[in-house]
């Protein structure tokens, strides 16, 4: 389960790799800019970027060398239709580290980012931190600043989930989806519930619901205050 962060102007093409994504429990967030792209790697973190070559502002690889200027070192695959040996070069050279051309089979863009993930995990942290929270993904251990949070394994899924989209609002249902991987398994009830577990763990006894760490949005909801 990565957050993905895709760059590409062709709207069309953008919702079939969006699906794509999402069919392998993938968070995917798209824009149209390269300078929207450079404002979302300054406020979030992702694990991984799909970036088309030709964009309407910048170019994809302008993108990418400001990336790399600033020492991001999020992994970043390049889409495009350039097949030009000297364009690969051009793009590698400037810090990309997947080349894709244009027309691409979604299964193999799929196993690229798989085996990216792979790469990079090797050489990211364990950990997850999102405001006082710290979650060790080798260890499964929360902590809350220096206190350790024991979790059941579905507690532990859904808070993953939560760290990694700080800020982010999700409904019952999408968490189920997202997270219980299927309707047929597990009810929303059984969202609520979790959530309510979270909560009695990582809320002090005299926090109102309103100040949960897991707020509620009315008729919308939820979401880790980030």
């Amino acid at each position: 389960m990565a957050k993905i962060l895709l760059v590409e102007d062709d709207r069309v093409m953008a919702l079939t790799i969006i699906t794509a994504m999402e069919g392998q429990q993938h968070t995917v967030e798209h824009v149209v800019e390269g300078k929207e792209a450079l404002m979302m790697l300054m406020l979030t973190s992702y694990d991984l970027v799909i970036l088309d070559w030709a964009l309407p502002d910048l170019q994809g690889i302008d993108v990418l060398a400001q990336m790399r200027q600033r020492r991001d070192s999020t992994p970043v695959i390049m889409l495009t239709a350039r097949e030009l040996e000297q364009d690969k070069e051009r793009g590698l050279d400037a810090g990309a580290d997947d080349y894709v051309t244009k027309p691409f089979s979604l299964k193999e863009l799929a196993a690229r980012v798989r085996a990216l993930l792979r790469r990079s995990s090797g050489n990211a942290t364990n950990l997850i931190t999102a405001g006082l929270l710290s979650l060790d993904m080798q260890t499964h251990e929360l902590r809350k600043e220096d206190v350790r949070i024991a979790l059941l394994p579905m507690e532990f899924a859904l808070i993953e989930f939560l760290m990694r989209n700080p800020g982010e609002v999700f409904s019952a249902d999408a968490l189920l989806e997202r997270v219980w991987h299927s309707h047929s398994e597990s009810s929303v009830e059984a969202v609520r519930t979790c959530i309510k577990r979270l909560r009695q763990k990582l809320d002090s006894e005299d926090t109102p619901v309103s100040q949960s760490v897991i707020e509620t949005i009315p008729k919308v909801g939820y979401r880790l205050r980030a």
